[in-house]
């Protein structure tokens, strides 16, 4: 699963991505469009339960879970109709299972602002409003051939057409679909479709050095807006990340410091955007490596074991499980043994956030 960082030009989404992918890419240029075609990276999510692990197994290496992200380039009133590169640049957000919203909260006279002011929620109006009209303009080709289906007897086709009826209703309310409720049925009906405004959203506030908390009253509106529809806001500096990025050791810890950061907020923007995934993580640990492994919140032990290699799903006999905390508590798994805290579980146990894992599977 990949999430799309979005926004309106000049905001500081290349800034974001770059650092977050911890990219040496030059800076971009000051202008609208200077990121032409969507760029992809491979974030690490940071987390500190890796470090808890290895102090008492410790590995050869460490291996954190990561996830994909993709820089889409900046949209612009019109992207619908195809002003900017409005449709190759919706086609990417499209293809993306979330959407990472970087709103503009500082005000700078040298960075150019595509409407000539600085104001959040208007911008953060224009990128849902495209893309409620792209979405209205999918679902209207997309019911056409439905309709044709349906009346010759087709059932899928009936289901389908049925709920891309309840989407283009509530559209036209303009109202995105993430605030619309559907089944289980009705989801997969319209998956093909990948509906825009039904996909999770992230909104990053791009701050200023002086608001490193954003509690600047700009991030506060995005927060309440962001409140309505059941997103979250994470405040971010770019400009501080970026330069943040170039740093090693000693030195990012000590700018770190005379900040009053203990991490760069770049770590709470990929742990946040992890979550608006739906994303989790499980954990194998062995002398050769601790490593964190990626899953969808609600996956089965099977499933779980799957990601590790396609084959332990179909040859999943069980999985030995502990906590972190079990861990801590009594030192080492042959400790956790001796104590009865290694629990067996089977193929219907739903994967738990933090699981240290051991599966058994044919071969």
């Amino acid at each position: 699963m990949d999430a799309g960082i979005v926004g309106l030009p000049n905001v500081g989404k290349s800034t974001l991505f770059n650092a977050l992918t911890l990219s040496k890419a030059a800076q971009a240029a000051n202008y609208p469009f200077c990121t032409i075609e969507a760029n992809t990276g491979m974030v690490i999510i940071p987390d500190g339960r890796l470090d808890r692990i290895t102090k008492y197994i410790p590995p050869k290496k460490v291996i954190p879970a990561v996830m994909k992200l993709v820089d889409i380039a900046g949209l612009v009133k019109g992207a619908s109709k195809g002003e900017g590169k409005g449709n190759d640049f919706l086609d990417d957000i499209r293809n993306v299972d979330a959407i990472l919203h970087v709103v503009r909260c500082f005000e700078d006279p040298n960075v150019i602002h595509v409407d000539g002011r600085v104001n959040p929620l208007a911008d953060i109006d224009i990128i849902e409003l495209e893309l409620m009209l792209s979405d209205q303009q999918t679902l209207e080709k997309a019911m056409k051939k439905a309709e044709r289906a349906a009346k010759i007897g087709d059932k899928e086709a009936q289901v389908r057409l049925a709920a891309m009826q309840k989407c283009a209703e509530h559209l036209a309310k303009d109202e995105p679909l993430r605030k619309l409720k559907l089944t289980e049925d009705e989801n997969k009906a319209i998956k093909s479709l990948g509906l825009m405004t039904a996909k999770p959203i992230l909104y990053i506030a791009n701050v200023d050095e002086n608001d490193l908390e954003g509690q600047g009253p700009m991030v506060q509106q995005v927060r309440e807006f962001a409140t309505k529809i059941g997103a979250s806001v994470v405040p971010v500096c770019a400009k501080l990340e970026s330069e943040l990025v170039d740093l090693e050791g000693a030195e990012r810890a000590e700018m770190l410091e005379s900040l009053g950061l203990k991490e760069p907020g770049l770590a709470a923007v990929a742990r946040e955007a992890y979550r608006t995934l739906g994303l989790q993580s499980y954990f194998t640990a062995g002398e050769k490596e601790v490593r964190a492994w990626t899953v969808e919140a609600g996956a089965k032990a099977p499933q779980a074991a799957g990601v590790i290699h396609t084959d332990f799903e179909k040859g999943f006999i069980r999985a030995e499980i502990y906590s972190l905390e079990d861990l801590e508590q009594y030192k080492s798994e042959k400790e956790i043994r001796a104590a009865g805290k290694m629990r067996t579980e089977g193929k219907e146990y739903v994967m738990r956030d933090g699981d240290i894992c051991h599966f058994l599977v044919n071969k």
